[in-house]
């Protein structure tokens, strides 16, 4: 990682003086260069690249290259403060009905919030997913968690997907997707909304 780090930036900064911070040889980094990536290097390049325009991945790679790169998931959050439990009221009827096979693209989509414990404190990522394809389609992630940061994550979903016709959106009836400003979004964008009745919402495949 750190040779391709010195590569990337060999334009703007002296290899020599990057080699010198890193803690690595220069001779190292030539030697490096000269070296042709793996056939299987080449192949994760190839997958990590194309994952974005429907490239299939197999999990034991995905598994393999998460690891490589570092990545973990953290497992076990405590239960946040000032979370309360209750019935629900029920704001707008739940269209969908927990019917979460459907027959084509476009037909129904799934939203959802969950936040991430960093080194500066707590992150707050909302995704959108299409339940015919399970595909993550829009996506945003803030320091706060407000109204924008679901609004931005619908707003790719509609800029990548472009529905023509009514689509369903499936979330729970948190106070972000029972806003004035949410129920506008939709109605601006021909999207229909279907909350849960039940705050406990998990989007499928979440356990």
């Amino acid at each position: 990682m750190k040779y391709a780090f010195v590569a990337q930036h060999q334009q703007r900064f002296s290899v020599r003086t990057m080699c010198r911070l890193l803690r690595i040889h220069p001779s190292g980094f030539y030697a490096w260069l000269r070296i042709p990536l793996s056939k299987r290097a080449c192949e994760d390049k190839r997958q990590i690249d194309l994952l974005d325009h429907g490239e299939t991945c197999c999990p034991n790679r995905v598994a393999r290259l998460t690891r490589i790169a570092g990545i973990t998931a953290q497992i076990g959050y405590k239960r946040r403060p000032g979370i309360c439990g209750g019935r629900p009221s029920i704001v707008i009827d739940n269209t969908l009905d927990r019917q979460f096979d459907v027959a084509a693209p476009d037909k129904a989509w799934v939203t959802d919030i969950t936040y991430i414990r960093t080194n500066e404190g707590f992150a707050y990522l909302a995704v959108v997913i299409d339940l015919y394809s399970r595909r993550v389609i829009g996506w945003s992630m803030q320091s706060r968690q407000t109204i924008d940061v679901v609004l931005q994550a619908l707003l790719m979903a509609v800029w990548r997907r472009k529905p023509k016709d009514k689509v369903l959106i499936h979330s729970d009836q948190g106070s972000q997707f029972t806003s004035m400003d949410w129920a506008s979004f939709l109605g601006h964008h021909n999207l229909v909304h279907s909350p849960l009745g039940d705050t406990s919402y998990r989007l499928p495949g979440k356990g």
